[in-house]
């Protein structure tokens, strides 16, 4: 997109009155916004607008507006961001599907034709070691499939979401509730690097937008509307991420949960979605099962369904396998095993490395391990 044609798009944009849903309808209308803002008050009376909001436009932005508009083209040029509008044959099918999508998207990384099948993951921002351990799992599993993830760069769940779709040498989408410009949360700057050279990073917020709180339920929206179905990992009963999974069922998604202990807090809210009728995922494939009747012949081509990111394991050891079996989805403590096989704690210990370096296992904080 060039500066005058961006320009003009933030010009009207910027107007009082002009929502999303009014931009795209009048651009419709007039065949571009620099039309429409030199297009007569009784034209836009004529397309629908009120009197007033007629006159809004045919005075344009004021010139502190303008100066602002200026300054955010400048940096897009400067960042060489891209920027897709709703009429450009790149701009995400999927995500026009929705009531209300964004009329502008800006970019940096790539969006690719495979990205059309792909699966959101959502959760909480104070997960449980258990919670982003499965996560990770199951978005590896989905990736190394062909599927792409999509999510919000958040700390907690939605992060251990990118890095199982990094770890799963696939592609993943992050959704960030500010600028394009910026990275929220602050910590994320490496994995956004990663994450932009395994798929993009999108925004339809103005470039310089700061994270409020405002921002992250619209920002929602687009997570699910890219997606197929929505994943909620983890949540808790006030979770943002319940908003997303209210917004994926209006969108005609599917909504998937990932069951958690009935005595944790961090799982209250995921639990609940199932017991209103989202479908329990035990791993990838129980996502497959449901999204694949919705994917066509181009796009199933482009997935590798014979890799569900499930292989046979190797046979095991008698040793080995009496600490695999004591150990489960939940995490355990090294006195646990001890006390489950009746082994000695130097041989559950040199037993439980080895199962890690295999990795069948993984130690989580406080000498804590669970099955992968």
């Amino acid at each position: 997109m060039d500066e005058a044609f961006l320009t003009s798009w933030l010009s009207l944009q910027s107007v009082d009155g002009v929502g999303d849903r009014t931009l795209l309808k009048l651009i419709q209308a007039f065949g571009s916004p620099d039309a429409v803002l030199h297009a007569t008050a009784d034209d836009l009376v004529t397309a629908g607008c009120s009197s007033e909001l007629a006159d809004a436009i045919c005075r344009g932005p004021s010139a502190e507006i303008c100066r602002q508009i200026d300054r955010q083209v400048a940096v897009a040029a400067r960042l060489k961001i891209r920027i897709l509008t709703f009429f450009d044959g790149d701009y995400p099918t999927r995500l026009k599907t929705i009531p209300d999508p964004p009329p502008l998207l800006y970019v940096s990384g790539a969006l690719l034709p495979q990205d059309a099948v792909g699966v959101a993951i959502v959760g909480g921002r104070r997960a449980t070691p258990v919670g982003r351990v499965i996560t990770e799992e199951i978005a590896k599993d989905l990736s190394e499939s062909g599927v792409t993830i999509v999510s919000g760069l958040a700390r907690g769940i939605d992060a251990a979401a990118h890095r199982g779709a990094i770890a799963g040498k696939g592609r993943t989408i992050a959704v960030l509730g500010c600028g394009i410009d910026r990275t929220y949360p602050a910590e994320h700057q490496t994995l956004r690097r990663t994450i932009e050279s395994h798929g993009a990073v999108l925004s339809e917020l103005p470039i310089g937008a700061a994270p409020q709180s405002h921002h992250f339920p619209r920002r929602n929206r687009i997570i699910s509307g890219l997606s197929l179905g929505v994943l909620v990992s983890e949540a808790t009963v006030d979770s943002g991420s319940l908003i997303t999974a209210r917004l994926a069922l209006e969108q005609g998604r599917d909504v998937f949960a990932v069951p958690g202990s009935i005595k944790e807090e961090a799982c209250r809210g995921s639990n609940h979605l199932i017991k209103e009728g989202a479908k329990l995922v035990e791993g990838a494939r129980d996502i497959l099962e449901e999204i694949l009747p919705q994917v066509d012949a181009r796009q199933r081509a482009m997935l590798r369904l014979d890799r569900t990111g499930v292989e046979a394991v190797a046979s095991l050891s008698h040793e080995d396998a009496r600490v695999y079996d004591a150990l489960s989805y939940e995490a355990r403590s090294v006195d646990m095993i001890i006390e489950s096989t009746g082994l000695s704690a130097a041989q559950v210990v040199a037993t439980l490395l080895s199962l890690e370096l295999g990795g069948r296992i993984r130690q989580l904080p406080g000498q804590q391990y669970i099955r992968i």
